[in-house]
């Protein structure tokens, strides 16, 4: 039987652990790891006592982005499926996102992709040393439409603007100097680093935790709920997209670890 792809647990504080895994893709999502995710959150939100949620990923990584070997068995699906595909992981992200309570991000190696939308949707991420961060969809001729709005809220427009357009790598303390971190520490720290957050946390009143995280929400640009049209339409533009030939010449690129050839041209 296949490891289960997404592990939780909750302590005698309340304080939840949420952990990717699927080390064997370096965490990369899966239609099995964004289903665990939203299970998870299900099964916690039934949960009066959760005060505190740490998400963190199993392995030498946080998390790899998506399987692309999973997204090119999606793309032949009907646009219908590919929509569904499509609103889940956006789903995924969101319920994560507008969680009442605090969450808490521990990343080390590598966080691609839609890991950083994951950790953009995080409250507060603390990242090791060894981090390493890029926003890769453009890279295999994908948008990265679903986890923009996250992104926005966490960087700016103005660095999302560079690093969404780039691919670029970019290392821990440089997220950090953009926002998308708050702080980085030895990987030999990040556990105690996580623990002091938690404890930080659990020190507050849990009513007032949720309504200023709430406030917050209001003007942020990744605070749209699943009725809104905006989110309607980037899940349309996030599945349409992965049935390109663009797409499918940076998925193949991807198989064939070469560069994408994109209009005839060597890229």
């Amino acid at each position: 039987m296949p490891a289960n792809p997404v592990l939780w647990n909750l302590d005698e504080r309340g304080v939840a652990t949420v952990t990717l895994n699927r080390p064997e893709v370096n965490n990369a999502y899966d239609a099995g790891l964004i289903h665990g995710v939203l299970s998870a959150m299900d099964e916690l939100g039934k949960k009066t006592e959760l005060r505190v949620v740490v998400l963190k990923g199993n392995g030498k990584h946080f998390q790899a982005g998506a399987d692309l070997k999973w997204i090119n068995a999606v793309r032949p699906q009907s646009p219908d499926e590919n929509e569904a595909v499509s609103r889940a992981t956006f789903e995924a992200v969101q319920r994560l996102n507008r969680l009442p309570i605090p969450t808490v991000a521990l990343v080390q190696g590598g966080c691609f992709g839609g890991g950083t939308g994951v950790i953009s949707a995080c409250d507060v991420v603390i990242a090791a040393d060894n981090a390493v961060f890029s926003i890769t969809e453009v890279r295999w001729g994908l948008t990265a439409a679903i986890i923009i709005p996250q992104l926005c809220d966490a960087i700016g427009v103005r660095q999302v603007r560079r690093y969404a357009l780039t691919g670029e790598r970019f290392g821990a303390h440089d997220a950090r100097r953009i926002g998308l971190v708050h702080d980085v520490v030895p990987l030999t720290d990040l556990e105690a680093a996580g623990a002091k957050v938690v404890e930080q946390l659990l020190a507050n009143g849990p009513e007032a935790l949720a309504e200023t995280k709430a406030l917050a929400m209001e003007s942020s640009f990744g605070g749209m709920s699943v009725e809104d049209d905006a989110y309607a339409r980037l899940v349309r533009m996030h599945a349409a997209k992965r049935q390109t030939a663009e797409a499918s010449e940076g998925l193949a690129s991807f198989a064939e670890k070469r560069a994408g050839n994109w209009g005839g041209g060597k890229a």
